[in-house]
Parts: structure tokens; C-alpha cells; sequence
């Protein structure tokens, strides 16, 4: 070796060499300030003094007190300088003095340093050495002995690793994101947190020993700057609920754990991709590398003490997602005055919004909401079910809110389908959030909605009872002209036939909700529909009638009453059966029209209404076209077999000016049904067009051709057809030319 080299460089201690110091006696022992200005003062810059000093004697004294270091291990007579001799220059200086200065000066040196900067305890071993430390804490618990043991050194070792560790991950303003973590960093974190808390809870069964106070102490500290880091990264995970573009690079995945795995296996399958999120089985949102994730967050927390903060994180976070999805659905949350302040149409859109987000929120979201909670907390069911039951429990009340908002408000009968819907839908969407919820929170829900169903209940049961009065007081005596249908019977037989179709809830609703005395009044039982049946022997038996049937019969009655008082305002009797049967053929039409309609009214009250209409029918045909048949009548035409001409003449004029007159009038009249205008044209055409053609036949040879015949004979029978065809369009005909 070059004397270069051995100049910059220690020489190490030879196997010879540590035998050699054995068998020396040791020098004093240095004391700590001798060994710190020892070692701040390098051989290098003693050996640099010393030769400086060789060339002023008068200055070698005071130089060798202040810098020489004191008994560090050379002798007297080798350390304090010398005059005269020559100091050896460094590059010639041969090994064996070289060898001499360290066996003199580097064994104390080494020594020191080795005390000073002990190797790093490793982690993984000390870990070991906690369980163990754990196991024998926890026999000595179970033994009841008084006296634990002193603390080992490898406990405050350990707890000054993980605390560094801590440090590393959740240091400065930027702490590491634990997605950017690998499985091997992050399980290494959380194993590390898991024994902090042991270790913690450990040595909290010994409070009382003065002993363990301190490391309780900082034990405590450490695993609370733990959690509030894992609880942030939780929070974190959770906010990231969204399911990422994958058409858009900046929303690639860039967990490191996942493109890890992702590049270990590309070297097996060159083929390989990073899974799409369509590809990946998601819950929530999440996918599968974040739910991993926050299982094990969840879990790290709860088994160190913090399940409250975790819980809260939880309920927050998911609350939040819920919220924004129903803003996204058209919900906004609304109080019980706001309802009230609304003007119905707005009540109307916001009520079709608050059933398609109801529905869509109890079966699909809430769902979600289940599943997320159970994979989430799956080691722990009993707070997967609080969760859930306050998350669904918060956000059914802003539901159930709104509802009671609704039922609230002022009644009319325009609000009865959309109270119907509300009814239906907190009846069957209820049940399938039923289980959802704890039971006392259940029971809680269960009572609201069912305050809110009477509530809604009562106030339809109200309309119905309103419809009643308002037939009652229509006493308007304003002619429908034309004999044309009542718009009251048109609003009433609309109403009554969209209600019919909510038939099954109306029938729950008067049963539940009516307030009346009946004779079986047991809740749920059910009625037979039917008016009439028929026993074994034949004889029409009465069946029991259900309290909406009662209530559907009784508005009939009470509308076909009203119809026929207004009938009355006609001073024309075939004008009031015409407007008789426009109203009765559109009740019998919208009654058929409606399977659940019918069936309220029945196949008996259907034949007598038919019945009723022919009546009028009949009548029209006796007031109208029978007195003008009076004049086609062969009675007192003929004495002693020879036609009497002037009579003759007077029939046919009275004829012509008869139906003259009908048809201007009745053009005008109105018959809306094409099945009762065809039925009314063709009876009229049978009853006059073949008696006038054979009275035509029979006299009219009677008149001289010419003006005479022109004069009297107006109608050709074809002409009689083409009139009649004019009747009930609502507009004044004019008489056509004659057909010859």
C-alpha cells in the first residue's frame, strides 16, 4: 500500500493487533467532554501541530497544552514534544509508526464511535419481539399476577421506527396519497398502526404502574397522528365515488398498487391491460383496488379505538353522494311551509319528481348504499346496519317531508290523483326500505308514514264528499244549446272514470280511512264488487256493497239527478230527450269504456240506464215526427170514395211547413255520439220516408201535372232521406233543390 493511501486512509485493526491491546494494560478512561473534543479534533490536525510546533521551540509548551487531547491512550513521553529531533515528514513515514499510532490512538476512537451509532434496529425483528412482549403481557393479565415487567428496550426501539414511519408518510403540507402506495408499503404501514394499538392497549390494563406511564403517553400520541392520517386517506378514498372516463387520460388510474400488479403480470401476458372500470366490479362507484383499500382503512381504525371518526367520515361522505344524486334525479329538499307556499302547478312537477326519485332512490340507490356498507364493514354487521339506517333514515325523512307537505295543503278535487300517487308510492316503497332501518328507527318511520297516509287518506275521502256538494249546488239555469252534453256530466264521468283506475287503492283507502258506523267494520275485509248475484235457487240476492262502490253509486245517482233537472230548462220536449239522451249515451259509453267503472255500477244499474235512454228515445219520436205522420194520415181524405181535393192540399202544405220547420230546427241540435246520430237518423228515416212515399204514391196523381203538382208536392221521398241526414250536425242547414 502507497504511504499516500495509508496517510488518508485508517488502517483497520488486524486480528494481531486487538491481541495486542489485550494484553496491554488500558489506559484512563477519557471523560465525555475529553472524548468530544477528541473526536472534533482529527489525528490528521495533531500530527499537522505538532510539526508546526518542531520549527518554535519557545512556542511547544503552551501549543501542546491547548490542543493535545488528554490520556487518550498514548504515553506521556510519547505525546508531549520534543526539541531538536527532526518531526518525520508524513509521505516518508513507514508503516511500523504508522502501526504504533494505532495501537496508540484508534482502538479508543472506534470504540467511542461504536457506542455512539449503533447499527438500526430492524423493524420486522423488533415486531417479533412486540408480539412476543404482547403474548407474555397478556398471560401475565389472565395469570393475575400484581407485577409486570419493566419495559424492554426493543419497545421504545420499536416505537421510535414507527413513529419515523409516520413521519415519512404524514410529513409537511403533501402527505403521501395512499393510492400511490404499493400492498407492500401500505401492509407494512397498517401492521405497524395494528401493533401500536396493541401495544397501547396493552399497557392500559397496567395504568396504574408509575412505570408505564410515559410510554402509555407517547404510545398514544403515536397512534392518534396515525389515525388522523389513515382517517384523512379514508376520507379521501370515499370522496372518490365516481366512476372515471375511460376514454379521458386524465382520469387513468394511477393507483400504484394496482399498475404494480398490472406490470408484474404484462411480463407473463404481453397481452395484458389495466382493467376498464366496465371490466371491474364496482359498488358505488368504487372499484375494486379502492374497496380493498377501504376495507382495510376501516378496519385498521375501528380495531385502533377510532370507530367513532370512522363512522362520522363514513356518514358524511355517503351522505353527501346521496344528496348529489338526488339533485341530479330533480329533487330538491323542501320544509313543509316552503310546500305550502307553492302554487299547485309548481306542486305538480315537483310531485312527479319526488315519485321517480323516491322509487329510483328506495330501490336502486339505497341498494347500492347496502351493498357499499356491507363490503365496507363487513368484519362488523352491527355498524354496517347503523350506517345504513342513518344514511336511508336521514334521507327518507326529506321524502316523507315533502308528502306530509302535500296532504297538508288545501283539498280540491284536482289534487286527488296526484294524492293518490303520493299514497301508493309511500305504500309501496316503504316496505322495501323496511329493513334497511333498526327496528326502534323502523317503528319511528312506519309511524310517520301511516300519520301521512291518514292524512292523505282523510283528504281524498274529503274530495269525494266536495264532488257530492258541488253536483248539489249546481243550479245553473243556462240551457246547453243544443241539447249537447252537460260539462258537468262530462267533468263528472271523466273524474269518476280516471279515478276508477286507482280503483284497488280508493277501495283501501274508504276502507282504512273513512269515518263511518257500518255493521262489519273489520279492518280488511274484503266486499263483493257486484250489485246483484244470483243463488242456486235463482233469486237475485243484493250483495254487500264495498264504501267506495257506495260512494261511486251514490255521485251517479246524484249526477243523473242533476242531468235531469236541467233537462227540465227545455221548453221543447223533443229538444229535452235529445239532451237527455246525449248525456245518458255518454255516462253509458264512459261506463263501459272502464272495466273497473263498470264493474262499481254493475251490469243491473247499465241494463236500467239503457232502458232509460230507449224511454227517451220513444219520446222524441212521438213529440217530433209523430205529429207530422198526423198529416200522412189517409182519415177524412175521402168521402163516398172521391178524394177531397182542398183537404188534400191543406195536408200537404201542413206537411211541407212541418218539416220545414223540424229541420231548421233540429239541424241546429246537437248529437255528438256518431252511434246515437246514425241510430236516430235511420229510426226517423224508417218511420217517415215509407209512410210519406206511400201517401205520395196514393194521392199524388191527385193534383194536375205541372204548377200544381210543384205547388203542393215539395219532397220527393229521396229528398226526404237527404234532409233527415242534415239533423243533429249543430249547424242550420238550407233547404235543398227537390230531386226530380
Amino acid at each position: 500500500m502507497d504511504s499516500d493511501d495509508q496517510k488518508d486512509k485508517p488502517l483497520p485493526e488486524t486480528p494481531m493487533d486487538i491481541a495486542d491491546q489485550k494484553d496491554k494494560p488500558l489506559p484512563e478512561a477519557p471523560s465525555p467532554m475529553d472524548a468530544a473534543d477528541n473526536q472534533n479534533s482529527p489525528p490528521e490536525n495533531i500530527k499537522k501541530d505538532a510539526h508546526d510546533n518542531s520549527d518554535h521551540p519557545e512556542n511547544n509548551s503552551e501549543a501542546g497544552d491547548q490542543h493535545l487531547p488528554q490520556n487518550h491512550g498514548v504515553d506521556d513521553a510519547s505525546s508531549s514534544p520534543k526539541p531538536g529531533p527532526e518531526v518525520p515528514d508524513p509521505n516518508t513515514e513507514n508503516a511500523e509508526d504508522l502501526e504504533v499510532k494505532g495501537e496508540h490512538e484508534e482502538p479508543a476512537q472506534v470504540k467511542h464511535q461504536e457506542e455512539s451509532f449503533p447499527l438500526p434496529p430492524d423493524l420486522n425483528k423488533l415486531s417479533q419481539d412486540i408480539d412476543q412482549f404482547l403474548s407474555s403481557l397478556s398471560n401475565l393479565s389472565e395469570g393475575g399476577e400484581s407485577t409486570p415487567p419493566d419495559l424492554p428496550i426493543f419497545v421504545e426501539q420499536f416505537m421510535v421506527l414507527v413513529e419515523a414511519k409516520i413521519e415519512e408518510y404524514d410529513s409537511g403540507d403533501i402527505p403521501v396519497k395512499w393510492d400511490r402506495l404499493t400492498v407492500g408499503e401500505s401492509a407494512s404501514y397498517l401492521e405497524a398502526v395494528n401493533r401500536v394499538s396493541s401495544v397501547s392497549k396493552a399497557l392500559a390494563k397496567f395504568s396504574s404502574q408509575h412505570k408505564y406511564a410515559s410510554s402509555i403517553n407517547d404510545f398514544g400520541r403515536i397512534l392518534q397522528r396515525a389515525m388522523s392520517y389513515v382517517e384523512e386517506e379514508f376520507k379521501l378514498l370515499l370522496e372518490d365515488h365516481k366512476i372515471h372516463d375511460s376514454s379521458d387520460p386524465s382520469h387513468k388510474t394511477n393507483d400504484s398498487k394496482h399498475n404494480q400488479s398490472s406490470n408484474q403480470e404484462s411480463d407473463e401476458n404481453p397481452h395484458h391491460e389495466s382493467s376498464s372500470p366496465e371490466e371491474e366490479t364496482n359498488i358505488s362507484g368504487y372499484s375494486e383496488e379502492i374497496l380493498s383499500d377501504l376495507i382495510r382503512l376501516s378496519k385498521a381504525m375501528i380495531t385502533g379505538g377510532y370507530e367513532a371518526e370512522c363512522c362520522q367520515v363514513y356518514y358524511v361522505v355517503r351522505r353527501n353522494a346521496l344528496e348529489e344524486n338526488l339533485n341530479k334525479l330533480g329533487f330538491e329538499k323542501h320544509s313543509i311551509d316552503d310546500v305550502h307556499k307553492m302554487s299547485w302547478e309548481t306542486l305538480e312537477r315537483e310531485t312527479e319528481s319526488w315519485i321517480k326519485t323516491f322509487k329510483k332512490i328506495a330501490n336502486l340507490h339505497f341498494s347500492s348504499e347496502r351493498k357499499l356498507s356491507e363490503a365496507v364493514f363487513s368484519d362488523y354487521p352491527s355498524i354496517s346496519q347503523n350506517l345504513l339506517g342513518s344514511l336511508s333514515h336521514g334521507v327518507t325523512l326529506q321524502f316523507l317531508n315533502f308528502a306530509e307537505g302535500i296532504a297538508l295543503t288545501k283539498r280540491s278535487g284536482e289534487k286527488l290523483f296526484k294524492f293518490l300517487d303520493i299514497y301508493e308510492t309511500l305504500r309501496d316503497t316503504l316496505p322495501v326500505i323496511d329493513n334497511l332501518f333498526p327496528e326502534e328507527w323502523a317503528a319511528e318511520l312506519k309511524n310517520e308514514a301511516s300519520i301521512i297516509r291518514s292524512h292523505l287518506g282523510e283528504a281524498m275521502i274529503s274530495i269525494f264528499n266536495e264532488l257530492e256538494n258541488s253536483i248539489k249546488a249546481d243550479s245553473g239555469k243556462t240551457q246547453v244549446p243544443g241539447g249537447a252534453v252537460h260539462p258537468l256530466t262530462k267533468y263528472i264521468m271523466n273524474y269518476l272514470e280516471y279515478a276508477c283506475e286507482y280503483k284497488g287503492t280508493l277501495e283501501q283507502v274508504f276502507r282504512e280511512h273513512q269515518k263511518i258506523e257500518r255493521a262489519d267494520s273489520n279492518p280488511g275485509s274484503e266486499y263483493d264488487y257486484n250489485s246483484q248475484t244470483q243463488n242456486p235457487s235463482n233469486e237475485k240476492v243484493v250483495a254487500r256493497q264495498s264504501p267506495f262502490q257506495a260512494q261511486i253509486i251514490k255521485t251517479m245517482e246524484l249526477q243523473d239527478a242533476n242531468v235531469e233537472g236541467k233537462s227540465k230548462l227545455y221548453k221543447d220536449p223533443s229538444l229535452s230527450s235529445i239532451f237527455m239522451m246525449n248525456n245518458g249515451r255518454y255516462t253509458l259509453k264512459k261506463i263501459k269504456g272502464s272495466a273497473d267503472l263498470n264493474s262499481l255500477m254493475g251490469e243491473t244499474w247499465y241494463r236500467k240506464k239503457s232502458s232509460d235512454l230507449r224511454q227517451y228515445h220513444k219520446g222524441y219520436q212521438r213529440e217530433t215526427w209523430g205529429k207530422l205522420l198526423n198529416c200522412l194520415h189517409p182519415e177524412g181524405l175521402t168521402v163516398k170514395g172521391k178524394v177531397m181535393k182542398p183537404v188534400l192540399k191543406e195536408r200537404f202544405k201542413s206537411f211541407n211547413a212541418m218539416f220545414d220547420e223540424i229541420h231548421k230546427t233540429q239541424s241546429n241540435w246537437v248529437v255528438g255520439d256518431e252511434q246515437l246520430q246514425s241510430e236516430l237518423r235511420v229510426s226517423i228515416s224508417n218511420m217517415v220516408i215509407p209512410a210519406y212515399r206511400s201517401f205520395l204514391g196514393r194521392y199524388g196523381q191527385t193534383f194536375t201535372p205541372g204548377r200544381q203538382t210543384e205547388k203542393y208536392v215539395k219532397f220527393q221521398p229521396e229528398d226526404i232521406e237527404t234532409y233527415i241526414d242534415d239533423l243533429f250536425d249543430g249547424n242550420a242547414a238550407p233547404m235543398g233543390r227537390k230531386k226530380v
